[in-house]
């Protein structure tokens, strides 16, 4: 499965390895909880490695498989026991990226590295001992990956630093209790019992539409480019580089990680610790400019495109170094002087407004696009079912692979019949979970999220971009403004977004899964059985991993490291939808039109004009995450991204290999330090030491 990024900014990335790896919104979820369009890394490992290699995939995988073993075979104590370890260990890295900035970038190439390695020890282990034991298949490898992914997906896609954070009260009080829309008690505490109800009615729903994979001959990039990994790393040479890539990743997860604990040794007090070292300045820092020696974001900006990362830096600069100082000088004309920073009638309101309008901006033109998009092809291949495929491969071996692939595929009638019965639970629970979600909402949610889904699966099909939030956030807009400032119109929309958006993004990532199970010959049944057991467990392992955060650290403080900076962006997109644009600061409309405008205008310079101008214009989804969070994070992620630059430039072929393995250690070593951490947080046990920077 491919990551499901909320994480809550979508924006898709290009890296130097063997797959396309997306962000995801959180939504990058926005910008990572969904998968990007490009395939710049697969593209530059079929030039290393030839272009046969993808052309002629179907047929070594039926020369190697003739008989793979049966989908019940396939599904293995040893592999959930894999997936389950590989997804906690996700869960807790994606959760704190997604309670820091919100960008997630894609880990499937580490869970799927990490999948093969574990099982490939283990089976060698037992075999040296003399133990007998089945065989380590491709198809097990799919469908372990598969469950991990779906596993720490939840954490992603959850809600949890987006629409479910913004109902607590903090969040409510950090919107203003005397805003315009913000109906005073509007709000509701988070708790796990909920949560995981929610999550349970929420995350299993989706139609099984296979017949987008063999009928219309849809690619699904990041579907096809996980299978050519997995693939690869059941031959010799995979076999020889996945070791070196291990070895990379454990080396560099260990010097992360001693690294995470030997800041923490330094950050007893508030703003102490490396975190807040001045590099380039005490006057800088006060803006935010400063590196902040994060092993995390340095390695998400060594997977980013090197574009993410300048479009980054440059809204950093943007705000942080021009805006909010300018703006900050006209208090008393523009915004009452005696108002707190922190207000949303104050500079505050900006920040997040300002943020919204580049959103929505790249959203919309981004939504409008794809479904333009999506709706011509389709058309296109219901007139003319002969059109050639979008991926140029053998007849022959497409019937081979689509034979194997159909035998066991999941009956229509079977999905359309789990469909009808969670969609009757979910239409009897919510409105139970939250009275302002009346019944008729979550019905007609339901009626139309088939046609979304199959829309949106085609679009992911076709360009291998998951809309999924942006369905959700103009469910959002509709469901707050139906309800109404009386009815409960915000909560009402945040509940709804994310209802829209579990149920219409599932449907992306199914086919995505299904197309790496064709292009390995794994089980349809196998694979819908390992993401439901996947989902079972990130339904019970996110919750709880977002409550060792929620409860260890103060989650939502705007001066705080977990600033959750999507859950005021989603509330106040709520208060929008109930109130207008009467809660717009003075003269924040006018700055809202223009910016975006200019999220419409750097789209249509991409496309419109030729690639040689058009693949310099920013990308506004990525310029609008250090208007409310800072620009330290994006000096870390450009530091990630000057080091693979430089990398590829002294040795090409090793960089290629190396650089996710690098990056995923980076990430998940800091990351995982989180969990001591927190522990030692909740035992009430402080950093021995401060340190701490002023001017003399």
């Amino acid at each position: 499965m491919q990551h499901k990024q909320e994480s809550n900014l979508p924006i898709s990335v290009a890296l130097p390895v063997p797959v396309p790896i997306s962000m995801r919104e959180t939504q990058v979820n926005p910008m990572m909880e969904e998968r990007g369009g490009s395939v710049e890394g697969f593209a530059e490992l079929q030039q290393d490695s030839g272009d046969e290699e993808m052309e002629g995939n179907g047929a070594a995988i039926l020369e190697d498989y003739k008989k793979p073993p049966p989908w019940f075979r396939q599904i293995t104590a040893r592999g959930l026991i894999a997936s389950l370890v590989i997804g906690v260990m996700y869960s807790v890295i994606v959760m704190k990226l997604n309670l820091t900035t919100g960008l997630v970038p894609s880990l499937n190439v580490s869970a799927a590295l990490l999948a093969f390695v574990c099982l490939k020890s283990w089976t060698s282990i037992l075999h040296q001992a003399g133990i007998v034991t089945v065989p380590f298949t491709r198809q097990e490898n799919t469908v372990v990956q598969t469950c991990a992914v779906a596993c720490y997906s939840i954490a992603v896609g959850g809600g949890f630093g987006s629409y479910l954070l913004g109902m607590n009260k903090k969040t409510y009080e950090q919107a203003g209790v005397d805003t315009e829309g913000n109906t005073p008690g509007s709000y509701k505490e988070l708790e796990i019992g909920w949560m995981t109800g929610f999550l349970f009615v929420t995350a299993f729903v989706g139609l099984l539409a296979l017949i987008m994979i063999i009928d219309y001959k849809l690619t699904y990039p990041s579907g096809t480019a996980t299978a050519v990994l997995i693939n690869g790393f059941h031959t010799a040479e995979g076999d020889r580089t996945a070791k070196r890539q291990v070895q990379g990743f454990a080396k560099y997860f260990s010097l992360s990680f001693f690294w995470g604990f030997f800041q923490w040794l330094y950050s007893g007090g508030r703003s102490c610790g490396f975190s807040y070292f001045p590099t380039f300045g005490l006057q800088a820092w006060k803006q935010t400019f400063y590196f902040d020696f994060s092993m995390t974001y340095v390695g998400a900006g060594m997977i980013c495109s090197h574009l993410v990362n300048l479009s980054l830096l440059l809204g950093a600069v943007l705000s942080w170094g021009i805006m909010w100082p300018l703006i900050g000088d006209l208090k008393g004309n523009w915004f009452p002087s005696n108002l707190p920073e922190s207000s949303m009638k104050s500079l505050q309101g900006y920040k997040v407004f300002i943020s919204i309008a580049l959103i929505l901006g790249d959203g919309l033109y981004n939504f409008v696009k794809i479904l333009a998009f999506t709706v011509r092809n389709l058309c296109s291949q219901l007139k003319n079912r002969n059109v050639k495929p979008v991926a140029h491969q053998n007849p022959n071996e497409d019937h081979g692979l689509n034979e194997f692939f159909m035998r066991e595929k999941i009956p229509l009638w079977l999905a359309a019949s789990g469909y009808l019965v969670l969609a009757v639970i979910s239409t009897l629970l919510i409105p139970h979970m939250f009275v302002e979600m009346r019944w008729y909402y979550v019905t007609l949610a339901y009626i139309l999220a088939p046609a979304l889904g199959f829309c949106n699966a085609y679009g992911a099909g076709l360009t291998d971009m998951n809309m999924a939030y942006n369905y959700g956030k103009v469910s959002l807009f509709i469901l707050a403004a139906w309800a109404g400032k009386d009815g409960g119109g915000v909560i009402a929309g945040l509940v709804g977004c994310g209802l829209i958006k579990s149920i219409v993004s599932i449907s992306a990532d199914l086919m995505q899964d299904f197309k790496t199970a064709h292009l390995t010959l794994t089980s349809p049944r196998s694979m819908v059985i390992s993401q439901a057991i996947g989902t079972a467990m990130g339904c019970v392992v996110a919750p709880l991993t977002f409550w060792l955060f929620y409860k260890a650290f103060d989650v939502g403080d705007p001066n705080g490291e977990y600033k959750a900076p999507y859950a005021l962006i989603y509330r106040n997109m709520a208060i929008l939808g109930v109130e207008g644009f009467s809660a717009l600061p003075h003269h924040c409309l006018q700055l809202c039109c223009v910016f975006f405008a200019f999220a419409l205008l750097m789209n249509l310079t991409r496309d419109l004009l030729p690639d040689t101008i058009g693949k310099y214009a920013p990308l506004p989804m990525a310029m609008a995450v250090p208007f409310l969070v800072g620009a330290y994070f994006a000096i870390d992620m450009c530091i990630g991204s000057l080091v693979r630059y430089l990398w590829g430039k002294l040795d090409k072929g090793k960089a290629t290999v190396m650089v996710p393995a690098v990056a995923s250690g980076l990430i998940c070593g800091e990351g995982l330090w989180i969990l001591p951490s927190s522990v030692l947080a909740l035992a009430k046990v402080n950093p021995p030491m401060c340190m701490r920077f002023s001017a003399v």
